[in-house]
C-alpha cells in the first residue's frame, strides 16, 4: 500500500502541474501556427496520431510487465515482514543466511522485471524525438521551397521562424503530455490494487430488516456445516448440531485442528456457515443487527490484544462508561487486580503497543476483565487462560460463575481441569463433536476424553513425587 500510494502521489503531483499548462500551450500554439504557416502547419497535426499510436503501443507492452513488478513487491513485503515477526525463530535456527540469500533472489526478481518495464518505457522519449526532429526538417524542407518559389508571397523568412517556434512549442507541450501518460501508465495498477483495497465489501450485513435484540444466551447448531472457501474439498466442521440453554457453562477440547476456534466464530458471525443455522436467542444470527450481535457476544483470545494507553483505558473498551469501583471488581474476579496494583501507578499504568510491557498472562486476565465489563449474554474464552496456573484458571472460573451467572459461557481449554465442572462439554476431532456430556459421563463413555484425562493427571501426579 505505502508503494501504491508514493506512485499515485508522484503521478498526481505531476499532472496537477501540467494539466492546464500544457494542454492550453497546445492548442494556441496549433492556432498560431495555422495563423502564420497556412496549410504549412498541417505537417504539426500529423504527428499528432502518430505519437498517439506509439504511446499506446508502449502502454500495452509496460501495463502486463508493472503489474508484475508490483506482484514480486508483494512477495517480497510479505517475506520481509515475516522476517521481523519471526526473528527470534530465524536466529534460534541459524537461518539468517538462507533468508539473506531468499531476500537476494527476490529483489533481483523484481530489479530484472522493472528493468524490463522500464526499457519499454524508454522507446517514449526516443518516439518523441524521433516526431519532433523528422516534422523539423519536413517544415524546413517545405517552407524554404515555398519561400524560394514564391519569392515570400507564399510565407516570408519572418513566418518561417514563427511557424519553427510555434512547432517547437507543439511538440514540447506533446512531450510533457506523453510524460504524464507514461507516469499514469506506471501508477495505473497502483490504483487499481488501492481501488480494489477501497471498494471491497464484507460478505457479512446485516438484513434489510434485523432485530435489535438478543432475547438470552441460548445456542443453536442445527445441522452447520462449514468450509473457509466453496472451491476447499473438505469440510472444516461437518454436521455439527448442538442445543446450549441460555446460562449453561460448556467445555470444549480437542486437538490442534479439530475446529474448536472456527465452531466458536460461528457465533457472533466471525464467518457464515456454508449449510444449516446458527441461532443466539432462539433467532437465526443472520437475521440480527451486525453490531447487535456482536455487542452481546464477547470472545477473549489466546492471543490477546493490547491497545497502546492505560490500562483504565484498555478495559472501558469492554463499557465505556464503566466506573472505577467497576473496572477494580472486574480485574478482582479475573485475578488480575493483585499485580495491577502492584505497578507504581496502578490502574493509570500506560500499556506499550501490543501490550508490550505486561506478560503473557497478565495480558490474558486484563482482556477477561475487559470481556466481563461488557457483561455479554454469551462470554467465549479461546484458550484465553492458557498462560496462568490452575489455581488462577480456576479462580477465574469461580468469578465468572459469581458476577455473570445468567451468561452462557463457552470454555474452549486444553487442560480437563479448566472445563471439568462444566454443565456440558464437547470433544472435537476432524471438525465433529466426537462426544458429548458431563465429566463423569465422558469418562465412561468417551476414549479421547479419558485418555486426555489420564496422561494429564498422571503427569501432574508424576510431578508431584
Amino acid at each position: 500500500m505505502t508503494t501504491d500510494i508514493a506512485n499515485i502521489q508522484m503521478a498526481y503531483m505531476m499532472v496537477i502541474r501540467t494539466a492546464v499548462r500544457s494542454p492550453m500551450m497546445l492548442v494556441l500554439s496549433t492556432v498560431m501556427a495555422f495563423v502564420e504557416g497556412g496549410t504549412l502547419a498541417m505537417a504539426f497535426v500529423v504527428v499528432i496520431p502518430v505519437l498517439i499510436l506509439g504511446l499506446l503501443l508502449i502502454s500495452r507492452k509496460a501495463m502486463p510487465a508493472f503489474r508484475s513488478v508490483f506482484r514480486r513487491y508483494d512477495r517480497l513485503n510479505e517475506s520481509i515482514e515475516e522476517n521481523v515477526r519471526g526473528m527470534r525463530v530465524v536466529k534460534g535456527f541459524s537461518r539468517e543466511e538462507y533468508e539473506k540469500e531468499k531476500f537476494g533472489a527476490a529483489a533481483e526478481s523484481i530489479r530484472k522485471d522493472f528493468t524490463r518495464a522500464e526499457r519499454i518505457v524508454a522507446l517514449n522519449n526516443p518516439l518523441m524525438n524521433l516526431c519532433l526532429y523528422a516534422n523539423m526538417v519536413f517544415v524546413l524542407f517545405m517552407g524554404a521551397k515555398l519561400i524560394i518559389s514564391g519569392g515570400g508571397a507564399t510565407i516570408n523568412i519572418g513566418q518561417m521562424q514563427m511557424m519553427l517556434t510555434y512547432g517547437m512549442q507543439i511538440l514540447m507541450n506533446l512531450m510533457m503530455l506523453s510524460t504524464i501518460y507514461v507516469v499514469l501508465t506506471m501508477s495505473a495498477e497502483s490504483m487499481h490494487r488501492v481501488d480494489e483495497i477501497l471498494c471491497e465489501r464484507s460478505s457479512l450485513t446485516s438484513p434489510e430488516a434485523p432485530l435489535t435484540e438478543v432475547a438470552d444466551g441460548s445456542v443453536d447448531f442445527e445441522g452447520v456445516s462449514f468450509k473457509y472457501s466453496a472451491k476447499a474439498k473438505r469440510f472444516a466442521l461437518a454436521d455439527i448440531d448442538l442445543h446450549i440453554k441460555s446460562g449453561m457453562t460448556v467445555g470444549i477440547l480437542g486437538g490442534t485442528g479439530s475446529s474448536k476456534s472456527t465452531l466458536v466464530q460461528l457465533i457472533p458471525r466471525l464467518y457464515d456457515t456454508t449449510e444449516g443455522v446458527v441461532k443466539v436467542g432462539g433467532e437465526d444470527v443472520r437475521a440480527y443487527d451486525l453490531d447487535v450481535l456482536r455487542s452481546a457476544v464477547a470472545m477473549v483470545l489466546q492471543k490477546n490484544l493490547l491497545f497502546a494507553g492505560t490500562i483504565k483505558e484498555n478495559l472501558r473498551w469492554g463499557n465505556e462508561n464503566a466506573t472505577d469501583e467497576e473496572i477494580e471488581e472486574a480485574c478482582r474476579l479475573a485475578q488480575a487486580d493483585e499485580f495491577v496494583r502492584s505497578f507504581p501507578n496502578g490502574y493509570d499504568t500506560h500499556i506499550e503497543q501490543g501490550g508490550a510491557n505486561v506478560s503473557g498472562g497478565q495480558k490474558q486476565r486484563l482482556c477477561i476483565a475487559r470481556a466481563l465489563l461488557k457483561k455479554p449474554k454469551i462470554l467465549i474464552l479461546d484458550d484465553s487462560t492458557s498462560a496462568v496456573d490452575t489455581k488462577t484458571d480456576m479462580l477465574i472460573r469461580q468469578g465468572l460463575r459469581s458476577y455473570i451467572p445468567d451468561t452462557t459461557k463457552i470454555i474452549i481449554a486444553q487442560r480437563v481441569a479448566s472445563v471439568e465442572d462444566a454443565d456440558l462439554i464437547l470433544v472435537m476431532e476432524n471438525g465433529t463433536i466426537a462426544a458429548a456430556g458431563t465429566h463423569e459421563e465422558l469418562l465412561q463413555s468417551s476414549e479421547i476424553y479419558r485418555e486426555v484425562y489420564l496422561q494429564q493427571t498422571r503427569g501432574g501426579d508424576e510431578h508431584d513425587d
